[in-house]
């Protein structure tokens, strides 16, 4: 299982995309504004490890039309989207299994990004670049041996 030993914690607060994140002309949200922000949040909290924050806004950043999600590298912030990992955004019926298993490729792969993890080439690993929600589809939720082992070390030198 992915982060096995991880503790979670549940953050119930509800934070404003700050209105500077927001391109009028193209609909979308900058997704480096609200992971600074994200960022700025995590400072705050002292007892927290990582956080990844969920939005459900279309998000881009400058030289890419869009993104599923950022981190910093390595970091303690995270940031999904879940706008284009809804079926409905391609026309499709509404699926909320699709939905969470997508939602938990994007997660994994922006929380390895924050343990210092980069793209990865084996198309069927969590780390992989998904260019295209087909791309998220193929892959799986689970990094590659590769990216397992580089994983393990950065959890076992922090733990």
């Amino acid at each position: 299982m992915v982060f096995s030993k991880a503790e979670l914690t549940l953050m119930r607060e509800v934070l404003s995309i700050p209105e500077e994140a927001l391109n009028e002309d193209r609909q979308q949200h900058r997704s480096d504004i609200i992971l600074r922000m994200i960022h700025e949040h995590a400072e705050k909290r002292n007892d927290l490890d990582r956080v990844l924050g969920i939005v459900d806004t279309d998000i881009y950043m400058p030289d890419l039309n869009y993104v599923f999600g950022q981190a910093e590298y390595p970091g303690k912030a995270a940031l999904i989207s879940l706008w284009r990992l809804r079926p409905e955004f391609y026309k499709r019926s509404a699926n909320a299994e699709l939905l969470v298993e997508r939602g938990t490729k994007e997660a994994v792969h922006e929380l390895g990004h924050t343990l210092g993890l980069k793209h990865c080439v084996n198309p069927f690993c969590v780390m992989y670049f998904s260019n295209s929600i087909f791309e998220t589809d193929r892959k799986q939720s689970l990094f590659c041996s590769k990216c397992h082992l580089k994983i393990e070390a950065v959890v076992g030198r922090s733990g």
